[in-house]
């Protein structure tokens, strides 16, 4: 049997190259992602890769489930990127994670800016919901099961599709039908645009009401389902300030909310945390499967704002 002492140094520096990839240039975004894929487990995982939700836009998605699954519960990833780049198909350590303890996970593609500005992705990203909801049965899930989750980027878009009906409601569904939505370090309150973010501008509109359309904070109603919001307090692309004003007005609207501030922890080491060589770094995958697996408890918290921040790992 191999020695465990000489396993230890050699993750130490897979994962410390790892995050040396991750200072480098957008193009090698996708070396860095193959390296994060190729250390998933799928056994027992059932994948379908480019099932295609929007003809018109040729617009795909993938499934990972847990081989024979029943009426699990089903997530809807929204990977980030600023709007402007990321694919599916890096994301695989999430669906993978998450497939392997029992939830059907569904990552689809959305256009990004310049090809489409918010609207554009806005509407993709309903679509995709919807068609989670609808085939969820047929899939493994339950419809009455069904999350959305995101980061960054993907976390404003999915913020977005819970607080505001108006994106949902073409295809008959309401944000509190769905089973709740889970944020990693998404972008909810980030007005006013600085003149510097010229994307930001382009996709999100230069006037105060045209921004403030984008802000997840100016739709809570009330009737959102529960949340979870994670957040790394050492993130220097997001900044906990829009986690924390989100859980605020979550909470004045007596919404179901629970905020964990990991310390230490940055904006990619957040989501890299669902793949094996990072889940030292913070307990994303666990805080995640909890809140899927006990969303009914959730209930009798009504109102209550629910703030941990673990110590670091």
């Amino acid at each position: 049997m191999p020695d465990p002492s000489h396993r230890r140094p050699l993750s130490l520096m897979f994962r410390a190259l790892l995050l040396g990839a991750a200072l480098l240039l957008s193009g090698c975004e996708a070396s860095l992602f193959a390296g994060l894929n190729a250390t998933d487990r799928r056994a027992g995982i059932e994948t379908q890769r480019g099932i295609v939700f929007d003809a018109a836009h040729d617009l795909k998605l993938d499934i990972y489930r847990p081989v024979g699954v029943v009426h699990a519960p089903l997530v809807v990833f929204f990977y980030g990127g600023s709007w402007v780049r990321g694919e599916r198909a890096w994301y695989r350590f999430v669906g993978t994670a998450l497939a392997s303890r029992g939830v059907v996970v569904v990552i689809p593609d959305y256009r990004k800016y310049p090809q489409v500005k918010m609207d554009g992705f806005m509407q993709d990203a309903a679509r995709a919901v919807a068609w989670a909801y609808r085939h969820a049965q047929a899939e493994g899930g339950a419809p009455d099961d069904v999350f959305v989750m995101g980061h960054s980027a993907g976390g404003q878009i999915g913020a977005l599709l819970v607080t505001d009906p108006s994106w949902l409601a073409p295809y008959d569904l309401r944000p509190g039908q769905l089973a709740g939505f889970i944020g990693l370090a998404g972008c909810y309150d980030f007005m006013p645009i600085p003149a510097n973010e010229k994307d930001m501008l382009g996709m999100f509109g230069r006037d105060a009401i045209a921004q403030a359309r984008a802000q997840p904070v100016r739709f809570v109603h009330g009737a959102e389902p529960p949340m979870l919001l994670l957040q790394g307090q050492a993130d220097r692309e997001v900044a906990p300030a829009n986690a924390l004003s989100l859980a605020r007005v979550l909470q004045a609207r007596h919404d179901a909310v629970s905020l964990r501030l990991y310390a230490g922890v940055s904006h990619n080491a957040l989501v890299f945390a669902l793949s094996r060589p990072f889940r030292a770094e913070a307990p994303t995958l666990q805080d995640v499967l909890r809140f899927i697996h006990e969303h009914p408890a959730a209930a009798p918290a009504h109102g209550r704002l629910d703030v941990h921040s673990p110590p670091p790992a």
